[in-house]
């Protein structure tokens, strides 16, 4: 049967006003990035077509042999990036990954420690709306009140009353260095094991930007986009000991079929995050983050914890004006072609579909070309955009000079 011969303009069209968009806009959500042509090029090859249940020689349909090859060389390049024993690349997202690994190491009921989500912590470390805080019994750790860091004192003596199962370290709105020492030996003190969720800084580890947890824990999830600028997905990193309960958990046990053109490009992403380059980006992504933030800060916002240590700062919109809230502002400068997301602060008063803060990532920008003298520039048109926020004229003339700023460094020219 021939394919259909007329094109399907509606959905194509879309496509196209979405690449105008990112092409002219400033991407400052923390975890998004623009990914390379190969990387693309891969996730959208005729891998897509192949059902591949199972793992490389172990597999429930035939003609299976390419695709072994394929998650194969995914598996060792994973393992290579990160120094780690075992890779399973079938994780559709991060939120399967960690919900994987829970169904291999834990037992409904258990008790495990993680981050609480309006301290910068993720749906999936025990949140109550999510399946990981309704099938097993999370107590939370936060951050200090005094420099708004993790409290290791806190997850301490949390640990030594709870006796937790399983420690999950790792952030979605955390801006400094999760040091992962000090957690493995608060584990170690009480029998735990130690997730680290890498999600968000799976970029900088690979790039040396963030200190490696893998020699610290038992189990590593991350997600291959966001600062590892490869395609939408998850990923698991772990010990020898525990490759056969992750592997089992994932499939048959949490997922069907691995989506294998996804694999493929994940291979691509781990080539391209290992080479010397990449290195030099994931530096830069901190120090761009770094620059905004000193920007911002000059601008009158306040930093959550004074300032940022990899590719996002969290910002505090009270001191700038007390009325602004995160909803809001995320909505005007959309309007000024800002793309950035509203984010809870420790302790917000706010509710989180309100909150009081935002949240900055300096990923995007970084892959484009930008660099410190950039940030100032980004930092001066936000703030300015939401002090003339009820000007819709100045708000347009922000918008252009953003556009113009875009224009010099196109992620995807023609």
């Amino acid at each position: 049967m021939p394919w259909p011969a007329d094109p399907d303009t509606e959905v194509f069209d879309l496509i196209d006003q979405e690449l105008e968009r990112q092409n002219t806009s400033l991407q400052l959500i923390a975890s998004e990035n623009f990914t390379s042509p190969a990387v693309m090029q891969a996730t959208g090859s005729v891998l897509t077509n192949k059902y591949s249940e199972g793992y490389p020689g172990k597999r429930y349909y035939g003609g299976n042999d390419v695709v072994d090859q394929v998650e194969d060389l995914a598996r060792q390049r994973a393992c290579s990036l990160f120094g780690a024993d075992h890779a399973n690349v079938q994780p559709h997202s991060g939120a399967n990954a960690n919900m994987g690994v829970y169904l291999a190491l834990l037992e409904p009921g258990d008790t495990v420690l993680g981050l609480s989500l309006d301290h910068g912590g993720h749906l999936t470390h025990g949140s109550p709306v999510n399946a990981s805080g309704q099938l097993y019994h999370f107590v939370a750790y936060g951050v200090t009140e005094s420099d708004e860091r993790i409290d290791y004192d806190q997850m301490r003596d949390l640990a030594l009353q709870h006796r937790p199962k399983l420690i999950v370290a790792g952030a979605t709105a955390y801006p400094r260095v999760i040091e992962p020492e000090p957690i493995r030996q608060i584990a170690d003190e009480v029998g735990a094991r130690v997730l680290f969720d890498a999600a968000h800084i799976a970029g900088l580890i690979a790039g040396g930007a963030h200190p490696n947890p893998v020699p610290y824990s038992d189990v590593v999830t991350f997600t291959t986009h966001k600062t590892l600028r490869g395609p939408r997905g998850g990923c698991i990193v772990c010990t020898d000991e525990l490759a056969k309960p992750i592997d089992k958990a994932m499939f048959p046990g949490f997922q069907g079929g691995p989506l294998e053109h996804a694999i493929a490009a994940k291979a691509v992403a781990f080539r391209e995050a290992a080479m010397p380059e990449f290195s030099v980006y994931a530096h830069q992504v901190v120090a761009n983050s770094r620059a905004l933030a000193a920007g911002l800060g000059s601008e009158g916002f306040r930093l959550v914890s004074g300032g940022t240590d990899n590719h996002m700062s969290l910002v505090d919109l009270r001191s700038f004006d007390a009325d602004l809230t995160g909803k809001d502002a995320q909505v005007l400068l959309d309007r000024a072609g800002i793309t950035l997301n509203k984010n809870t602060i420790p302790d917000d008063p706010r509710s989180p579909f309100v909150t009081s803060g935002l949240r900055i990532g300096t990923p995007a920008v970084t892959t484009q070309g930008m660099a410190e003298p950039e940030m100032a520039q980004v930092a001066e048109l936000l703030a300015r955009a939401l002090r003339h926020r009820d000007d819709d004229a100045l708000i347009a003339e922000v918008r252009a000079d953003v556009a113009t700023l875009c224009s010099k460094f196109v992620p995807y020219g023609s």
